[in-house]
């Protein structure tokens, strides 16, 4: 793509959306902790205690996400708790309890992979000025 900085702006949407993404999965693990659960494949919760905690680790990285990004335009963190969610939810948890859990997976891989390659043409476009050479 030839335009000035087009992968920046991608960055700079790409990471509002993955924080929005994990702000609103927060605020519905607080709030709505009962009702999120259960739509996500698991019909009984003996405790919210712990499911709300995740809610607000959610909101807190989210935060980071953010901040990181404003303050330093990397975006290790997300880098990490995408990969850290990636080997938990497809590796390590098991898939028999609910749906949400491969898919949760699943998505959060696309977020790794696709940030990482946005924030990757984002630098090279930062190095050439925000040109990036095309083929006439």
């Amino acid at each position: 793509m030839g335009n000035l900085h087009f992968w920046r702006k991608l960055e700079d949407v790409g990471v509002f959306l993955v924080a929005l993404h994990s702000f609103l999965i927060g605020i519905m693990l607080i709030f709505t902790t009962v009702w999120i659960l259960d739509f996500a494949g698991w019909s009984q919760v003996s405790h919210p205690f712990f499911p709300r905690q995740s809610g607000a680790f959610h909101i807190i990285l989210a935060a980071g996400y953010f901040l990181e990004y404003r303050a330093y335009q990397t975006i290790r963190l997300m880098l990490l708790a995408k990969a850290t969610a990636v080997v938990f939810l497809l590796i390590m948890s098991p898939w028999k309890e609910a749906w949400s859990v491969p898919f949760s997976g699943i998505f959060d891989g696309m977020m790794l992979v696709g940030m990482a390659l946005i924030h990757r043409m984002a630098r090279r476009d930062a190095a050439t000025g925000g040109l990036t050479p095309h083929a006439d």
